[in-house]
């Protein structure tokens, strides 16, 4: 563990983590494997980009009839873990998730590149496509939609906060005795433990 990097607070931690691995050769640093799981249990996990991380959580952004959205409204208790291997590094994020804000989902929508924008619209996530000129068709009907204007966001795609209550920072060691600390949230703030690699 570098002593540097704060240790009772790992939201400030995860952060100074994600701010180091930016500056390194990783090619998508906020690329981050999301587990979810259907009312039933039965699991999935995918990888999606973190669009948002401060005190309240972990913030990315989906179609909402997407199998992970539907899986979080059956089942909102979610997982997610990056690993930065050049940092030999890796952290895990697990909790409740709840949906964010109409504006902040506006604000985010807004940033997106137009290209990102229409094919929110085209895309019908997870369902049956018969084949990939389809697509393209509902990309050059949006497109044809919405020319010379702003590209609204759709009301049908907007994003999740996972809400952190364990959050473990595992760091690469020899021998495989690798070094993990797992965070718990109280009611007063975090608890740190040691766990045996």
């Amino acid at each position: 563990m570098d002593e540097a990097e704060p240790v009772s607070d790992p939201i400030a931690r995860f952060l100074a983590l994600l701010e180091k691995a930016k500056q390194s050769p990783i090619a998508e640093p906020t690329a981050m494997a999301l587990a979810t799981a259907d009312g039933e249990g039965r699991p999935s996990v995918r990888m999606v980009l973190l669009k948002g991380a401060d005190e309240r959580g972990f913030v990315f952004y989906t179609n909402l009839q997407s199998r992970k959205a539907l899986e979080i409204a059956a089942n909102p208790h979610s997982a997610l873990c990056f690993h930065w291997q050049p940092l030999e590094v890796q952290i895990r994020v697990e909790g409740p998730v709840q949906p964010v804000s109409a504006e902040e989902a506006d604000a985010y929508f807004a940033t997106r590149p137009r290209g990102s924008q229409i094919g929110a619209w085209a895309s019908q996530q997870s369902r049956p496509l018969a084949s990939y000129e389809d697509l393209l068709a509902r990309v050059a009907e949006i497109q044809e939609r919405f020319a010379d204007q702003p590209v609204p966001r759709p009301d049908f795609w907007s994003g999740f906060r996972l809400v952190p209550d364990r959050i473990e920072f595992w760091t690469n060691r020899s021998d495989r005795l690798h070094e993990r600390e797992l965070f718990t949230r109280t009611a007063t703030g975090w608890d740190r433990i040691l766990l045996y690699p």
